[in-house]
């Protein structure tokens, strides 16, 4: 398995277990996405079990973190162990065989603080340099703008733009309709079309933010004992600003 001396792991406060990532079979690709998404769905490639790092960004809500979530089970699958770095730590999934490759996701480049940018820094090293210990490194990571433009240090920058590079948008209105309905379908919710309408004429298309209020309104939908609908959505908002 991977190590890096020195550097303390962070776990981060959340539910990140592989169970509860999306899939790629989840993500609704349009336009420039079908290049990442195709990219995904064939890694790794044949045999390969060390690929080209890989940088996706794009604005809030155009899926770059529905994108390398959604490797985590992918990877797992295949035997690689997996690292997960975001703003708020590092999480770790190990394969069965300390030597099996490891895939290294990072996201949100561009919140990274000092003993993240570090740690990176330190992946993109250890990538490029051979083990008899460890397997082969890979790494994936996304941030908001492109590599040039993020505001990390030097040589870091430098790496995160070296390998392949994938520019993502924000979902139409009709994607965002369906990424909102298979997520409901997903939960058992059955999601009537006005309350979509009534959540993307008074919100945003930042598909995460609406993914976080769908799951708000499921939980709040289960505790009420009541389906869910616009009187349900308007009661939950208001009980919330009080």
């Amino acid at each position: 398995m991977l190590t890096l001396s020195g550097l303390p792991m962070r776990q981060i406060p959340l539910d990140l277990g592989p169970a509860s990532m999306p899939g790629l079979d989840d993500f609704i690709a349009e336009e420039g996405a079908l290049q990442a998404l195709r990219w995904l769905q064939a890694w790794p490639s044949g045999h390969q079990t060390k690929v080209p790092a890989a940088y996706f960004w794009g604005p809030s809500g155009s899926g770059k973190t529905h994108l390398l979530r959604a490797m985590v089970p992918v990877a797992l699958a295949h035997g690689h162990h997996v690292m997960w770095v975001s703003a708020q730590g590092c999480q770790m999934w190990d394969a069965e065989l300390p030597e099996a490759p490891t895939l290294a996701l990072i996201d949100d480049c561009e919140r990274l603080d000092t003993h993240l940018q570090h740690l990176a820094f330190n992946l993109f090293i250890e990538s490029a340099s051979a083990s008899e210990v460890a397997g082969p490194l890979s790494i994936m990571a996304a941030g908001s703008v492109p590599p040039v433009d993020l505001p990390v240090r030097d040589d870091l920058r430098t790496r995160l733009g070296w390998g392949l590079v994938f520019a993502l948008s924000p979902l139409s209105e009709t994607g965002v309709r369906q990424a909102l309905q298979g997520e409901a379908s997903r939960r058992g919710i059955e999601l009537d079309e006005g309350v979509v309408s009534y959540l993307l004429v008074r919100y945003s298309r930042d598909l995460g933010f609406l993914m976080g209020l769908l799951d708000r309104l499921d939980r709040f939908a289960l505790a009420e004992h009541r389906t869910v609908t616009v009187p349900l959505l308007k009661r939950m908002l208001v009980l919330e600003t009080e």
